[in-house]
């Protein structure tokens, strides 16, 4: 079994040290940043299984860092650490996309409980970010398409358009609505910008030959699989 990959944000320096050693000594691989940026950076490069996130952090705090992630990552588990214990404190750390809030100061064995606790929910669930297109896989978490032992890397935009295109499949997926949903706006420019993201689409998936995005003039693109 592969080890887990924890991010830890914390910017207190003696803290982290200690949270990170604990961690390792317990076969956690973990990744310490000590402020908002610098975690980002190690979540996109990484790919951690969880993250344990200083909420009073320099550059990005901890609620403005898990709401970006959540932007594109609705699974991975997240603990917000803080020395704040008021009820509004705690709705926040939730309503910014926490899974579970500790009190500094705090245990390392509650620490550890709560890391296990959550990642085994996750394992308990079905992926609903893997979606068999064809004979391939997408992972819209990981940002991935699946065929064979090949991993093909989708773009952020490549992978939410396919998602959409997905939930849409065999149906006419409005081109006014995708254009404001990914692009902001349905202008001239967008929409040239979108038919190139299309035509990239097309060449990733085009190893299945069953599969095929059609142009429907004045309306939008089809998915067929």
């Amino acid at each position: 079994m592969s080890k887990v990959k924890v991010l830890l944000a914390e910017d207190e320096e003696s803290l982290g040290m200690i949270v990170k050693e604990s961690l390792e000594s317990r076969d956690f691989i973990v990744f310490h940043a000590k402020n908002g940026d610098e975690a980002l950076h190690f979540y996109k490069l990484e790919k951690p299984d969880i993250l344990v996130l200083d909420v009073m952090m320099p550059l990005k705090d901890g609620f403005t860092l898990a709401k970006e992630i959540r932007e594109n990552n609705k699974i991975i588990p997240i603990i917000f650490l803080t020395a704040k214990s008021q009820t509004e404190d705690v709705i926040a750390g939730f309503n910014h996309g926490g899974n579970d809030y500790l009190k500094k100061p705090f245990s390392m064995e509650e620490l550890i409980v709560r890391i296990k606790a959550l990642l085994s929910r996750i394992e308990l669930k079905p992926n609903l970010e893997t979606i068999k297109i064809g004979t391939y896989i997408f992972n819209k978490t990981k940002q991935t398409l699946q065929y064979s032992s090949d991993t093909i890397q989708l773009t952020h935009r490549e992978s939410e358009l396919l998602f959409y295109l997905h939930e849409k499949k065999n149906q006419i997926l409005d081109r006014s609505f995708i254009l404001n949903k990914l692009w902001g706006n349905d202008d001239f420019f967008n929409a040239r910008s979108m038919d190139v993201f299309i035509s990239k689409l097309r060449k990733k998936l085009k190893k299945d030959t069953d599969i095929q995005i059609i142009n429907i003039r004045g309306y939008g693109y089809k998915l067929i699989c």
